[in-house]
């Protein structure tokens, strides 16, 4: 009777694999406050990837426009809705994207990966070398 019983696994495990990449990709949906409280950033899909947009700055005392950018027609625009994760895809056991830091003005390659205890851990690299930085869910 087992042996009849695995065609019937195989082919429910079959069924249910598109269902898994949304669902992981679920898991690092919504509003994360980056490390150091500096800002609010929501993550959500767009189109079959994952972006995230700076929905609050933290500090009162910085510049609430892009003021970092290389391209000056682009310095005057806003933070608030900006766009900062591009195009993460599900890679396994991370998301695969790129992230834009408003502080230098560079835009990176990225890989977030959320952890046991329900953080975000987001990193930046240049080639080999990555920086990273732990974000929580906001509440």
């Amino acid at each position: 009777m087992a042996i009849r019983a695995f065609p019937l696994l195989v082919a429910t495990v079959l069924a249910a694999m598109p269902v898994f990449p949304a669902w992981a990709a679920d898991a690092i949906a919504g509003r994360w406050v980056t490390e150091g409280g500096k800002g609010l950033v929501e993550i959500a899909a767009c189109g079959r990837a994952q972006c995230g947009k700076i929905r609050r700055v933290g500090d009162p005392k910085a510049p609430h426009t892009d003021i970092n950018n290389p391209d000056p027609k682009l310095r005057t625009r806003p933070l608030l809705g900006l766009q900062v994760l591009h195009g993460f895809t599900d890679a396994g056991a991370a998301w695969k994207g790129q992230i834009y830091d408003p502080e230098s003005g560079k835009t990176y390659r990225s890989i977030v990966r959320l952890n046991r205890d329900g953080t975000l851990e987001v990193k930046g690299c240049i080639l080999f070398l990555c920086r990273g930085q732990t974000w929580t869910r906001a509440r």
